[in-house]
């Protein structure tokens, strides 16, 4: 069983209540979703600052919190230090990470979120963070994420997939408020 997310729970159901808290704060989730989506599944801090679009301060100290809790690890690259426009510290899950996002069913949507992040528009700077050399994630955690891309059922992916995401651009229904306040 893993580990409790405090010394001082009392009680199985209070462990799942920590966990859950934990895992639904905004912040935290969208960088566990932005990293499940990513190809590599690591993530530098610029990446998640145009995804999560957050400061990167905000998104620090909640990548502080969930490396506290031994969900995230910092991955570093060391053949990209000292490069310029090379990002060298990567963020990515670990082992104990995975077992807490599959006992919550988080990874049932990698394929969704790989389908979301491939069809997001990048700019010139995130594209070429995406394509910086990674380091290796573990191999229990490299596994648990793989999926074959072939083999999702592609009537699944249909509505999320069919048309290009701006990570920024307001959808139809947001669009269409601001035309009856205008």
């Amino acid at each position: 069983m893993s580990e409790t997310p405090s010394a001082t729970s009392a009680s199985p159901f209070e462990a799942q209540r920590e966990i859950h808290e934990l895992l639904s704060q905004e912040t935290r989730h969208h960088i566990l979703q932005a990293i499940l989506g990513h190809p590599t599944h690591l993530m530098s801090l610029t990446e998640l600052g145009y995804y999560i679009q957050k400061s990167e301060s905000a998104i620090l100290d909640q990548l502080d919190v969930l490396s506290d809790r031994d969900f995230i690890a910092t991955y570093v690259a060391e053949e990209n230090e000292g490069k310029r426009d090379q990002p060298s510290k990567f963020y990515g899950l670990t082992e104990r990470g995975i077992e807490v996002l599959d006992e919550f069913k988080y990874l049932r949507g990698v394929p969704v979120l790989r389908a979301i992040h491939d069809n997001t528009v990048k700019p010139e700077r995130i594209q070429r963070h995406e394509d910086a050399s990674r380091p290796e994630l573990p191999d229990v955690v490299a596994t648990t994420l793989e999926f074959d891309e072939e083999a999702v059922d592609a009537d699944e992916l249909e509505g999320i997939a069919s048309e290009t995401i701006f990570a920024d651009k307001a959808t139809a229904e947001e669009a269409g408020a601001f035309d009856d306040i205008l």
